[in-house]
């Protein structure tokens, strides 16, 4: 009997030890770690599952390692009710760690949130549906030259008056990084929502005129990265709370890789031109993982200045003076901006 006693303890503690192996620390980190900007993604998360307090867990214990400084969500942040309840229960519990640790969290709103949420703190839209923020040097100031700028954007309800400020804000800013953030994407193989096409159609002519570089998106419960579409890179990142298997079962031509196999989250590191990205599971699996290079940013970066010109010898002026010389060639007109298409 005591024997048996023993055996059935030891068959315990293994099955104890083997059921906390995914959380007893962090997992292999791919990314440089010496960049500037260092954050995550998460979506589809607001579910209050175990799943999502694991991926919460498992994000923890990766900022051991990776010290990320704020997370972005891609909406569906509180799916179901939205009580207070909701809330400890939908995010703040499930992230109780990044958020004693000081992480702030950027929120974008999906097709399952209550738009009241852009009035809880914890979201950072301070009441507002859409919004702009600085990460880099600068914090959250003015647009200035240079660094990474981020653009939340509520794609559920957008009209004609948000594409309006989105292009404004985009033309104005001479961010090396332009990033826009929300919910339905605009490239997807998921098999239950797909892409957005009446999205795609009003908001890539902007990215591709202002020079946006990456794109985060949600909506369908899987990951997926997109090969690059005039010369912008999107990710689906849908599955931190919410998972369907087999849902990216038929890659579209424009899918460059994706997975459905459990939850996950983004850490993305912003380092100059290059942008180094992983994608890990729910136990800590490395997904996917690379690097986008930011031409503009390189260029910048490895300018050399020009050779002065050579002082000119001193010489006896002309006996006459030159004419000034005078350019006859009128100034370009400007070209009137194109109109925002609302999405219907």
């Amino acid at each position: 009997m005591e024997a048996r006693t023993r055996r059935l303890a030891c068959f315990a503690a293994l099955f104890v030890s083997l059921a906390i192996v995914p959380f007893a620390g962090a997992q292999e980190l791919t990314l440089p770690n010496k960049g500037e900007v260092k954050f995550a993604v998460i979506g589809d998360m607001g579910t209050a599952s175990r799943q999502q307090r694991e991926v919460g867990q498992q994000m923890a214990l990766f900022r051991q390692k990776f010290p990320f400084t704020f997370v972005i969500t891609v909406g569906d942040n509180i799916i179901g009710g939205d009580s207070a309840a909701d809330f400890k229960a939908k995010f703040e519990g499930p992230y109780a760690d990044l958020l004693s640790s000081g992480v702030k969290f950027y929120a974008t709103l999906g097709n399952h949130d209550n738009p009241e949420q852009r009035n809880y703190g914890l979201f950072s839209m301070t009441g507002r549906r859409y919004y702009t923020f600085r990460a880099s040097k600068g914090g959250l100031g003015k647009i200035v030259s240079g660094g990474v700028r981020f653009f939340a954007l509520d794609s559920t309800y957008l009209d004609a008056a948000q594409l309006a400020w989105l292009e404004k804000e985009l033309s104005s800013s001479t961010s090396d990084w332009k990033i826009p953030f929300f919910h339905h994407p605009l490239y997807s193989s998921g098999k239950t929502h797909g892409s957005s096409l009446d999205l795609r159609k009003a908001l890539e002519p902007l990215f591709v005129r202002y020079g946006v570089n990456v794109v985060f998106q949600g909506h369908d419960h899987i990951y997926e990265r997109v090969k690059p579409q005039q010369g912008i890179t999107y990710f689906v990142s849908g599955s931190a709370g919410s998972l369907r298997k087999g849902d990216y079962g038929r890659p579209q031509a424009f899918s460059a890789t994706g997975f459905d196999g459990d939850f996950e989250f983004m850490l993305v590191e912003i380092d100059g031109p290059k942008m180094y990205f992983q994608t890990v599971s729910r136990t800590g699996q490395t997904i996917d993982s690379g690097v986008i290079e930011n031409a503009k940013a390189a260029a910048e970066a490895f300018e050399t200045p020009p050779t002065p010109a050579p002082t000119p010898t001193p010489s006896a002026p002309p006996a006459t003076p030159p004419a000034p010389a005078v350019d006859s060639t009128p100034a370009p007109s400007p070209s009137p901006s194109a109109q925002p298409v609302p999405r219907r």
